[in-house]
C-alpha cells in the first residue's frame, strides 16, 4: 500500500528552466505539466499527493534611476512584474497548491549578461541599455528547508520530492533522510553538483 508524498518546488529555478524550454515566460499550464509529469513517475504512482509547495519571491517594486542616463523606471509597471504576479496568483488557486513567499531586495544595477558577453568579445564604453536591475531573492531556501523539517518531524509524508538545482538545500535532505523520509530530486535535466545527487534516494 502506498503512502503520501509532497512536491516542493524552487519556483525561481523552475521558471528559468521553463522559460528556456518554451522561449517565453512560463504559464500555469507549463508548471502544472511539470507537476503532472512528476506525479506519474513510477516511483510515485502507488502514493497519494499531500500538496505541492511552490516557493517564490514576489517581484520587486519601487522606482530606481539608471546611473548612466538618469532615467527612472517603476519596477511595478514592468512586464516582468505583471507576468510574475499573474503566475503566482493563479498558482495559489490551483488544487493542492500552496504558495510560499520569500522576500525581494533591490541592490541597484548590474551589467546584463548579454552586454557583458559582448564587451568581453569587443570592449566598448558602458551604455545605459547594458544595465539591468540587480534583484535578489531572500528566504526561499530557508522556507524550503523549514518545510522539509516540518513534514519529516510530523510524519506527514513518506516521500518528499524537491525540484531544484541548488546544493544549499543538502543539509535539509540529510535531516529528512535521518528521520526516515525518502527524498527524491528532480533537477529538470539541469547540471547539478554531485553533492546534491549523493544525498537523495532517487533522481526523477
Amino acid at each position: 500500500m502506498g503512502g503520501t508524498f509532497a512536491i516542493l518546488v524552487d519556483g525561481g529555478f523552475m521558471k528559468k528552466k521553463l522559460e528556456r524550454k518554451h522561449k517565453r515566460f512560463p504559464t500555469v499550464a507549463d508548471v502544472q505539466a511539470e507537476i503532472d509529469r512528476i506525479k506519474k513517475h513510477p516511483l510515485l504512482r502507488a502514493h497519494s499527493l499531500l500538496r505541492v509547495y511552490f516557493y517564490d519571491a514576489p517581484p520587486a517594486t519601487g522606482k530606481i534611476k539608471n546611473p548612466i542616463d538618469q532615467i527612472e523606471i517603476d519596477l511595478s509597471k514592468s512586464a516582468h512584474y505583471s507576468s510574475n504576479i499573474s503566475l503566482q496568483q493563479s498558482l495559489e488557486m490551483q488544487p493542492d497548491f500552496a504558495l510560499r513567499s520569500g522576500d525581494t531586495i533591490v541592490h541597484g544595477w548590474s551589467v546584463g549578461e548579454c552586454a557583458l558577453k559582448q564587451m568581453l568579445k569587443k570592449p566598448r564604453p558602458l551604455e545605459a541599455k547594458d544595465l539591468v536591475p540587480n534583484i535578489e531573492q531572500k528566504g526561499v531556501d530557508l522556507r524550503i528547508g523549514l518545510d522539509i523539517a516540518r513534514l519529516s518531524l510530523r510524519s506527514l509524508v513518506n516521500i518528499i520530492v524537491v525540484v531544484t538545482g541548488d546544493s544549499d538545500i543538502v543539509p535539509a535532505f540529510k535531516f529528512a533522510r535521518r528521520e526516515g523520509v525518502r527524498v527524491y530530486l528532480d533537477h529538470m535535466n539541469h547540471s547539478v553538483k554531485r553533492e546534491l545527487k549523493a544525498h537523495v534516494d532517487a533522481i526523477l
